[in-house]
């Protein structure tokens, strides 16, 4: 039996140590140092990701119910450019070819998410379940490990069935708690003997905030000021259920783990003199990181949580905080189901205090954190309009989840750059900086003594990026999506990643200047192909139709 992770030793020393291990990371301390030349442990395992969703494709065929994105996505005006992810990769056609990519990078793992409505076509599992989609995600992981590749698997990736986000409400009702737990059974039944890593959740906080509070995402509801907190106390409660059920049906004969992927973008301090601004920093990263990781660590929301929006709550005139309470049993069964914790991180921002009015028009999820964020204008920004590249935050990060939660087993399941760029370009060199920088910055907080465990780019592929559709592309290699196969084209990064997880780590400084170098040598001739192919298509397309002729009758 493995153990439920736990940051004391005894229940007593519990309360003392969650306040001293919040005192334990210093503010105050930013040496961003030099770039550090050296190895990664024995074992590290390096991987990629991407989500059902975002790179399956075949939305309605072999049984697949509707998902919520499938609904949102079909709706004019709430995706950029009206995209759909009805085929996007076509991965769900492509997994030997995808494969074949992985092996070509030498990954040892490959991250992929789990479509509820694939499996169950309504979300319920009494109504019916889709051999089909069973018969596809066994062929994924075997063909994975016949491949030596370790598949860690998401159970859920935004694609809520919309079955129960039109019977129930979604995230809003308690009942998703045990619909979720029974497809999650169904997957530890039908692929927990191959599958030994389970994240129950990614990113929370985007289907809290973006699917319940502003509307940005799918289903599209903005319900200010009490939809996120609804929808994520439903969450922590349906992640904490499935982990005891893991532990107590599967754990024994599968021998397996299961985490949570949780959204961690990093806060500094305008001013680390200024005890206003490091007080509001960390409630930056508690209001969106320690939201669903204290819970599961220690068994309750942030103080400064309940603190901030017990007050808004009482001078909006309401009688109960907008933020609901975990009763005392509830506590302690959610507290310490985790076995490691994923962190997907991209981005940094520095924060200062800035007081917000409590109004009941004006009350929500931002408002409620009383801070304003700021980048500064020297940050590079090649893509998404959020995702400033600022490596240092990364391993403060790490070092804050260190001594806040106990130094926990991390896999970091998601970190990557996009590019939002009109002509096509394989030689991503900024790519290239991003990764070998966030990378050195996570290996030195390794040296800091944070337990991360493994690393996930994200993505492998370019694939639909939510409401940004196609406009935005992570992926290490190229997809061509106006090209009705869906090639692959590799762009410069792959052969620069391949050559950190072949060395474990950077070698010297010549050393990793040239890895640079080669792997913008040979992006120019997949930029030929990827022209060459173009130029077909385009000629293809051109060539007039002959139809023929049928006399009047």
């Amino acid at each position: 039996m493995l153990p439920r992770c736990a940051v004391g030793v005894c229940h007593v020393l519990m309360l003392v140590l969650c306040v001293s291990a919040a005192e334990d990371f210093d503010w105050t301390k930013n040496h961003h140092g030099s770039f550090y030349y050296g190895t990664f442990p024995a074992g590290f395992s390096w991987g990629a990701g991407g989500s059902a969703y975002q790179t399956e494709g075949a939305w309605d065929k072999d049984g697949k119910g509707l998902s919520i994105w499938d609904v949102f996505s079909h709706k004019k005006g709430k995706i950029q450019q009206n995209d759909t992810g009805d085929f996007s990769c076509e991965g769900y056609y492509k997994v030997k070819d995808d494969i074949s990519l992985m092996k070509e990078l030498r990954l040892n793992h490959y991250r992929f998410s789990i479509s509820w409505p694939r499996l169950l076509p309504t979300g319920i599992k009494s109504d019916h379940v889709n051999e089909k989609g069973i018969q596809y995600y066994d062929h994924l992981i075997n063909h994975l490990l016949e491949n030596k590749i370790t598949p860690i698997v998401t159970l859920y990736h935004w694609d809520l069935p919309q079955v129960l986000q039109e019977k129930y409400g979604g995230w809003q009702n308690i009942s998703m708690v045990n619909y979720f737990n029974e497809f999650a059974n169904l997957c530890f039944e039908r692929f927990g003997d191959r599958v030994k890593y389970w994240i129950t959740f990614n990113n929370p906080w985007s289907v809290a905030v973006e699917g319940y509070e502003t509307g940005e995402h799918a289903p599209g509801l903005r319900l200010r000021g009490t939809g996120a907190y609804r929808a994520a106390h439903h969450i922590i409660k349906a992640h904490a259920k499935v982990w005891h059920t893991y532990d107590t049906q599967w754990r024994g004969k599968q021998k397996g783990l299961v985490g949570i992927s949780l959204s961690g973008e990093w806060g500094e301090p305008v001013d680390i003199s200024n005890q206003k601004d490091i007080e509001a920093a960390e409630r930056y990263v508690q209001f969106h990181l320690g939201w669903f990781a204290t819970p599961i660590f220690h068994g309750d929301y942030p103080q400064v949580m309940k603190d901030f929006i017990g007050r808004k709550s009482v001078q909006q005139g309401l009688g109960t905080s907008r933020l609901p309470t975990f009763s005392p049993q509830e506590k302690s069964y959610i507290k310490g189901t985790c076995d490691f914790l994923g962190i997907g991180h991209f981005t940094t921002r520095y924060i200062t205090q800035k007081n917000n009015p409590s109004g009941r028009s004006s009350s929500n999820y931002f408002s409620d954190r009383d801070l304003a964020e700021l980048v500064d204008p020297r940050w590079p920004d090649p893509g998404s309009e959020w995702l400033y590249a600022v490596p240092w935050g990364f391993r403060r990060l790490l070092n804050f989840v260190k001594t806040q939660y106990g130094n926990p087993m991390i896999y970091v399941t998601a970190n990557g750059v996009s590019e939002k760029m009109l002509c096509t370009e394989l030689c991503d060199e900024w790519r290239i900086v991003y990764y070998k920088d966030y990378i050195n910055e996570m290996l030195k907080a390794i040296k800091d003594g944070v337990n991360v465990k493994g690393y996930t780019a994200w993505s492998l592929l370019d694939k639909f990026e939510w409401d940004e559709g196609f406009s935005e592309r992570f992926g290490l290699y190229y997809v061509d999506f106006r090209n009705k196969n869906k090639p692959r084209y590799p762009k410069a990064s792959v052969q620069f990643y391949k050559r950190i997880i072949s060395f474990n780590g950077f070698p010297n400084q010549r050393e990793v200047e040239n890895w640079r170098r080669k792997a913008v040598e040979t992006c120019s001739s997949s930029n030929q192909l990827l022209a060459a192919a173009r130029r077909k298509s385009q000629e293809h397309a051109e060539m007039p139709k002959v139809w023929p002729v049928h006399d009047e009758v």
